[in-house]
This record gives C-alpha cells, sequence and structure tokens, in this order.
C-alpha cells in the first residue's frame, strides 16, 4: 500500500480575477462575508468561470474504539452498532438534514463491533473496533495503511461517479478521547486544552478522560509523524476519513468538514500531504472544547456557529445550502456593469 499521495495544491493564479468577479457583483464590498470567501475558494478549486456542486455526498464512517471500556463516554459502544441501524432507516438527525437538503447519504463499516448484514452499507471493516489506546496501540501499521487507503478509494470512486463535494461524518462511541489524543499529539497541547465532556459526562468521567489521553500522548515517540499518532491513538473511522479527505484531494474536489472529529482527521490529513488543506471548507464550530483550537491551528474559519456537538456531519449536512447560495450569487447576481449600476 502506497504512503504517498498525488495533491496538486490549488493554483493561486486566478484568485485575483475571482476577486474582482466578487468585488464587481452588486453589493458593497465584502457585504456578504463569509459566502465570499466560500465562493472564491470554491471558484478557485473548480478552476471554472462557473461554480458547480454535483453530487454532494455525506459519507459517515462508523468505528467502535477499545477505549470506550474505560467509560469515557455515557454510552456503550452497543450504542454505535444501533446508530448504524438508525442511519440505515434513516431516523437519525443526519438523515433528516440529508433529506431537507437534498445530500445523498452513505454510511461506512469502518469497524464496529458486531457487523450488520445491509446492503446499504459500505464494508470496510478493518477489525471489530480498536484496542484500548488506554494502555497499548490502537492500531498497527498495517491497519492505519488500509484504513487510509479504504477511505482513498472510496473518495476517488465517488468523484469518478460524478461527485465534486464530498462531506464526511462519523459514529464511533467514545471517538471524542482518539480525537482529542491526535489534537494534543500534532498541536503540542495538554490534555486539559483538548479533552471535553463528549456525551456529556460528569466532573470525574473528565478527569479521567484527561488522564488517559496525558497517558496516551506520553507513549507517543514521535509525535511529527501523523502515521505513529494514528496508529497509537486513532480509530479506524477517524484514519479512514483521513484517507478520504486525501483521496479528495487527489482528485481535485471539495472536502466540506463537519466537527471534532473530523476536524481531527483534517488536520492528520493536512499534516500528511499540506496541499489537502485547499481542498478543505468547513461547516461549523461545535461546542465541543478544542475544536476552536483546531480550526485556528487549520488557519480555518467555520461558516457556522449553531452550538452543535452531535457529530454524525449534522453540521456539515447543514452547511450545504451555504455553499449553494454562495455558487448562485457567484454565477449569477449581475455586476454593477452589466445591471448598470453606478458605482
Amino acid at each position: 500500500m502506497s504512503t504517498s499521495w498525488n495533491i496538486t495544491p490549488v493554483s493561486q493564479q486566478k484568485s485575483d480575477v475571482i476577486q474582482h468577479k466578487i468585488d464587481m457583483k452588486t453589493k458593497p464590498l465584502g457585504a456578504l462575508g463569509l459566502l465570499e470567501k466560500a465562493a472564491h475558494q470554491l471558484a478557485m478549486i473548480q478552476g471554472t468561470p462557473t461554480i458547480t456542486i454535483n453530487q454532494p455526498t455525506m459519507l459517515v464512517f462508523a468505528g467502535d474504539h477499545g477505549v470506550s471500556e474505560e467509560k469515557v463516554s455515557l454510552t456503550s459502544s452497543d450504542v454505535t452498532r444501533q446508530m448504524v441501524l438508525n442511519f440505515l432507516a434513516g431516523g437519525a438527525a443526519i438523515n433528516c438534514f440529508c433529506r431537507a437538503n437534498n445530500m445523498e447519504l452513505k454510511v461506512v463499516d469502518a469497524g464496529i463491533k458486531t457487523p450488520i448484514n445491509d446492503d446499504r452499507l459500505i464494508i470496510q471493516r478493518i477489525g471489530a473496533g480498536t484496542r484500548n489506546l488506554a494502555k497499548e496501540a490502537a492500531m498497527t501499521e498495517e491497519e492505519v495503511l488500509l484504513a487510509l487507503e479504504y477511505g482513498r478509494r472510496l473518495a476517488k470512486q465517488l468523484a469518478t461517479e460524478g461527485s465534486n463535494l464530498l462531506a464526511f461524518g462519523e459514529m464511533g462511541i467514545g471517538n471524542t478521547t482518539p480525537a482529542s489524543c491526535i489534537m494534543a499529539a500534532l498541536m503540542n497541547k495538554t490534555a486539559t486544552e483538548c479533552v471535553g465532556r463528549g456525551t456529556g459526562i460528569s466532573d470525574a468521567q473528565l478527569e479521567h478522560k484527561i488522564n488517559i489521553t496525558e497517558a496516551a500522548i506520553t507513549r507517543i515517540e514521535n509525535k511529527n509523524d501523523p502515521i505513529n499518532v494514528l496508529q497509537e491513538v486513532g480509530g479506524f473511522e477517524i484514519a479512514q476519513i483521513t484517507g478520504a479527505m486525501l483521496g479528495a484531494a487527489e482528485a481535485g474536489i471539495s472536502v466540506l468538514v463537519d466537527g471534532f472529529i473530523t476536524t481531527a482527521s483534517a488536520l492528520l490529513a493536512a499534516k500528511i500531504a499540506p496541499a489537502s488543506r485547499d481542498y478543505m471548507l468547513f461547516a461549523h464550530c461545535s461546542g465541543e472544547q478544542g475544536h476552536k483550537a483546531m480550526l485556528e491551528a487549520l488557519n480555518a474559519t467555520p461558516l457556522l456557529q449553531l452550538g452543535l456537538r452531535l457529530g454524525e456531519g449534522t453540521g456539515a449536512a447543514v452547511a450545504l445550502p451555504l455553499l449553494r447560495s454562495a455558487a448562485e450569487f457567484y454565477n449569477n447576481m449581475a455586476s454593477f456593469e452589466s445591471a448598470g449600476v453606478t458605482l
């Protein structure tokens, strides 16, 4: 399996032309705020006179975590499987928001404890959950590389089939712990700065979660190696999302990043292949402690701040209409010249 990534940085050649087109629309300079930034980035990525959003697809990756044995969440690992069944039945928040915003939803088993036999589920299992990162490496190097490759292939397949915007969600009880570990390792922060309450744990559980995270990141010998960080403290779904983000960037299509967990994958992707950051748009700042600092590390300005902390890709699905609005004004809003409006 290859660990090299063939990602072309987004060309800056047309940046000024694109900005001029935005500035000459019939509005005061900058009056559309972050929608202007989104339009600029989409136009840069696509490199075409108009922006299109084709077959936007939400990929929700599910995986279980050995660290859930440590009671770092209010619920058990069984809930991961139950929620995947809920996704397949159409009953979760992400189903509602994808339906509301005309977004295709695909669910991926990246490694939940107990398999589900359902044709609607994409099976990319690495194992029946990771090992307990509180005590040992969560994955082997082979598992990490396979997870990255699975994500990469799926993203590139969807791009080949016509999608030019992929969004990512996750489901995995306990997965704010590996995400906090990844953040702490890659950003050289303490566990206290990175660990939040996740599903709403008690003060005692929070202290335990901080201690586990501190012990896990202390064990990582090379915090500058994102593959090593993933191996020690990652998750199957986090690794596959990372690979899918990198695969989407290889295919030259846009990536819409959701909340705390998927931003940990974005951090990893940007560390593995810095050019992948050019293709990322950020949906929202979640209510989970640490997410704001992670966004700042990626120099990202999220489109929304709604206090969301559900995961599943919900923030990204809710942000999709903003990207459609950005494309619409960029493509069809009159310029001062075409409208005969005097500056």
